[in-house]
């Protein structure tokens, strides 16, 4: 008895000991915000590590998403001098950085002080240390890294702008009644207004107006560029003489898409009930359902489909490329009404793609949507899905489609996007009321290897328009992706024309706009 209760007081004193040996370390980076700055800075600290040697940048990729290791911690009122230890197994993707095999890596730190990493990278005002080689690093043996946020992204360079296209530019920053009193802020709606060559306010000519939206990482600064291309075609005579608003629909949840959301607010009445009056009133615009048109790509092209939808008495017709999601039963591949729908794992278990080349799988959902955890809990792509579609949580933010940990799709909220945000579904449930509005009405391009898959539902909603009788114009372009569409033999940007000749003639029937 005597012995056994020695070896017992022997095992429970060292077991723990023996235990945590078995365990592996954290390992952690010490980052120290440089004296140079004056005041304390807060954000989401990433730290950024790549094998090899020589980058000058090192960034999230979404197309080799296990290229790159990401670890985060949020760093509240950093003092200039002072450091943060950040534990690199907490908050990570692929893993955490104490498996790593030993090697040459290099690291790079990013403060993103406005968490928008996630939505768009690196933005004016983030601070960042240089990339640091990690010479034969082995986790474990040796020392603690060490980076310094030394320096601040500046504002990028403005290119020189055209005369007479800045003549034809006019920022619109609208302060909208009904968002300001949804958020109990003033919030605005803001939108780059490009006018044709020949446009004189002081005539009583009139214009077709395009509203058009970007996607996903689209800003208002970037907005100006698109709208510079397009003055340009009008000017070369590619393009008919049209009035175009350049619509910003970034938000800091993501993109808010034009949609009416429990979540973001009523943009889609502040759109169409508060800012299109007010430009009418303003400018030579057609001011009507025949003269009015929508277009957008990607995001932008999912928010101009639902305007057409859920607006037809405004807007004439859309032509949406390369549009989200439009019928759910595909959401990027995975049918969500399936049961036991699970947005990592297919029914067989091999895992749901998000990203492709061509033939060639780049990334996984899974992949996609836990690299969007550690950059950030807002503005993501499939966090922004949630803060349009989603019903609100007791929390106050948008209840998950789907759980980021396991892949399971939340019934009770699908059961919420279908009816809300499933364009097949509206469409249908809504055609009697809505039909004769949108018979003819919707144009959708897309190509046969869109990068992220969205074809697939494009087909599903062509054979639902079909059936009910819609006269929809849907166009496959062979073999193209999600960034090489709009290319016309070597003119990357020729789509536009040809859209914009279809507007035109629908606005002016029988009028040879280059003639004129």
């Amino acid at each position: 008895m005597v012995v056994w209760l020695a070896q017992a007081l022997c095992l429970a004193v060292f077991w723990p000991v023996a235990l945590a040996a078995q365990q592996p370390q954290h390992l952690f980076f010490r980052v120290t915000l440089s004296q140079q700055f004056t005041a304390p800075v807060s954000g989401r600290l990433l730290i950024f590590l790549e094998s090899g040697t020589g980058a000058k940048k090192i960034d999230e990729n979404p197309f080799q998403p296990t290229a790159v290791y990401i670890a985060a911690k949020e760093v509240p009122a950093l003092a200039p001098g002072a450091s943060v230890d950040v534990d690199t197994d907490d908050i990570t993707f692929p893993e955490g950085f104490s498996g790593l095999k030993p090697g040459d890596y290099q690291a790079q730190a990013v403060l993103d002080v406005a968490h928008t990493y996630a939505y768009d990278g690196r933005e004016p005002g983030d601070l960042v240390s240089d990339v640091v080689a990690l010479k034969g690093f082995a986790p474990g043996t040796s020392a603690e890294p060490a980076l310094e946020l030394d320096s601040k992204v500046p504002e990028p360079e403005m290119p020189k702008q055209d005369p007479d296209f800045v003549a034809h530019t006019h920022l619109e920053d609208f302060a909208s009644p009904a968002l300001s009193s949804f958020f109990g802020r003033p919030v605005h709606v803001r939108a780059w207004v490009v006018t044709p060559p020949k446009y004189d306010a002081k005539s009583a000519v009139r214009y077709p107006t395009v509203y058009w939206t970007h996607g996903f990482g689209g800003t208002l600064q970037r907005l100006k560029g698109t709208g510079a291309m397009l003055y340009q075609r009008m000017a070369q005579g590619k393009m008919p003489p049209m009035i175009w608003v350049m619509l910003d629909e970034s938000c800091a949840t993501g993109t808010h898409e034009f949609a009416d959301s429990v979540n973001n607010g009523p943009w889609g009445k502040a759109l169409t009930a508060e800012f299109i009056p007010y430009l009418e009133s303003h400018y030579k615009m057609d001011a009507k359902a025949s003269g009015r048109f929508l277009q957008g790509h990607s995001s932008g092209g999912w928010a101009t489909l639902q305007l057409q939808i859920n607006y037809p008495r405004i807007f004439g017709g859309t032509w949406s490329t390369s549009p989200d999601p439009s019928d759910f039963h595909d959401f990027t591949g995975v049918d969500l009404y399936a049961p036991h729908a699970n947005m990592y794992r297919r029914a067989d278990g091999t895992a749901v793609p998000i990203v492709r080349d061509h033939d060639k799988v780049m990334g996984t959902m899974e992949q996609f949507a836990k690299t969007e955890k550690v950059l950030g809990d807002y503005g993501g792509q499939l966090t922004s899905f949630d803060w349009v579609f989603s019903p609100r949580g007791k929390d106050g933010r948008p209840v998950p489609m789907f759980d980021r940990v396991t892949g399971d799709v939340d019934p009770s909220v699908v059961e919420y996007w279908r009816d809300h945000y499933d364009l097949a579904h509206i469409v249908t449930t809504k055609w009697a009321e809505r039909g004769p509005l949108l018979r003819g009405k919707i144009h959708v391009i897309v190509g046969t290897a869109d990068t992220f898959y969205l074809d697939g539902a494009a087909h599903k909603f062509e054979a639902r328009l079909n059936a009910l009788g819609a006269e929809p114009h849907f166009t496959y372009i062979p073999d193209r992706t999600h960034f090489d569409l709009y290319v016309i033999d070597k003119d990357r940007q020729g789509l536009f024309d040809q859209i914009g000749a279809e507007m035109y003639a629908v606005a002016r029937p029988g009028v040879d706009w280059k003639k004129k």
